[in-house]
């Protein structure tokens, strides 16, 4: 198939006003967003999306899990389309350009073809994931988890928020509920821009991500049950302190995590103490393990370790330790076909890059499943996300979006 010309680039400038006019919608108390799944907000994100898409000449669809899919017409009806995207929701407290990055410039591929005039054999789609963030309703990823098949659609209408409204419920409320069925649609691959969410790029002076694997997770959730006792009058050996052992389980995924370098990571998150006051002794504390890992072998060793590690601690403290596997899903190898367009990109247009693993999870994990599927990442400042503070310059997304560009095009086929 015949490569873009290197000279071929997005319009830089509409690019990065179309991110600083959907940011003005559901703007957060600090520079950035809270434009949260299925709330007012994103459901005015989804007009302001829709508008753009309309006059671009896109047809829109939407499924039964709302998520939006634009598309414009290939020359062949019969061939299957090139998908591109990510998501419009945010954090509770986001950045402007987390998901909405990898949407906006689905929509710049589009829009830089039409100024010219360039045809191609495939259709392009570009798409906006329903509940990428999983704040508000978890998991993350649900919307395109459902279209792989990794979650039943019902499951997910049923997911309740923390004031316990219904996702089904929700996403009728704004209007953005479709009638098409998830993941009756066939791909010929998808593509998908996001921000690193990591300091490797910037630290580096790199400007493109090829990321050729996802980390795999596991989620453990652990309950230490030890005894509530006076923190003044309980002599040190007579003790059964749950908090310490939460303390020395830190210290050990810390540790087993280093063990594991470059690209292993692991911490405990979610902490909990009872009775939490400040002259007993904790008897109890809940809190969660997230580590992640590109290899499977080495998740699975480090899950074992883990379990291994935190059976002795509870042994020579004498409290009862109970571990619950609450999340999970294997690493990600993205498809070599993919991956080469986007690093051949790369190349063709002169931007530095390097392969890269993705530390989030991100919706093309689970399109992956279904279709031949692989990112572009460009940096963020501080390697900052999940935090109104996160930042990009424009020329860090402008070449982000020529690489997607490229790629996408090519994959879809210029028509000479």
């Amino acid at each position: 198939m015949a490569a873009p010309g290197e000279n071929l680039r997005i319009n830089s400038d509409r690019l990065w006003d179309s991110i600083m006019e959907m940011a003005k919608i559901g703007p957060g108390v600090a520079g950035g967003n809270n434009r949260q799944t299925l709330t007012d907000e994103d459901g005015e994100g989804r007009h302001l999306f829709q508008k753009w898409c309309k006059e671009a000449g896109l047809e829109m669809a939407v499924d039964q899990m709302g998520t939006m899919f634009a598309r414009r017409e290939g020359t062949d009806p019969d061939a299957l389309p090139v998908y591109v995207g990510s998501h419009l929701d945010t954090q509770p407290t986001g950045g402007k350009y987390d998901g909405v990055l990898g949407v906006l410039g689905g929509l710049e591929i589009i829009r830089t073809l039409n100024d010219l005039n360039i045809k191609t054999k495939h259709p392009i789609v570009v798409t906006n994931w329903t509940n990428e963030e999983g704040t508000r309703y978890a998991p993350a990823m649900l919307a395109s988890g459902v279209f792989a098949g990794v979650h039943d659609k019902d499951w997910a209408y049923d997911r309740v928020d923390a004031k316990g409204k219904r996702f089904g419920d929700e996403l009728e409320r704004i209007g953005w509920k479709g009638d098409e069925e998830v993941g009756a649609r066939k791909m010929k691959a998808f593509f998908e821009l996001h921000i690193e969410q990591g300091p490797i790029l910037e630290d580096e002076m790199i400007d493109i991500g090829v990321v050729t694997h996802g980390q795999g997770l596991k989620w453990l959730q652990v309950t230490l049950t030890g005894k509530e006792s006076h923190t003044g009058s309980t002599p040190m050996p007579k003790r059964r302190n749950a908090g310490l052992g939460m303390a020395r389980v830190t210290e050990l995924v810390h540790e087993i995590a280093m063990d594991y370098q470059p690209d292993a990571v692991g911490a405990i998150g979610h902490m909990e103490a009872y009775p939490n006051s400040r002259n007993i002794i904790a008897g109890r504390t809940v809190f969660t393990i997230d580590i992640r890992s590109p290899n499977k072998d080495v998740l699975d060793e480090m899950d074992a370790r883990i379990r291994d590690g935190i059976a002795t601690i509870c042994e020579a403290l004498d409290i009862i330790f109970e571990i619950e596997q609450v999340g999970h899903f294997d690493p990600v190898t993205f498809d070599e076909g993919c991956v080469k367009a986007i690093r051949d990109a790369a190349e063709r247009l002169g931007y530095s890059h390097r392969n890269i693993v993705s530390g989030a999870g991100h919706d093309a994990c689970w399109i992956n499943r279904v279709a031949p599927t692989a990112m572009v990442m460009c940096p963020c400042v501080d390697g900052l996300s999940h935090n109104e503070a996160e930042e990009i310059f424009p020329e860090w997304a402008a070449a982000g979006c020529d690489v997607l560009f490229h790629a996408v095009v090519e994959t879809a086929v210029i028509v000479e």
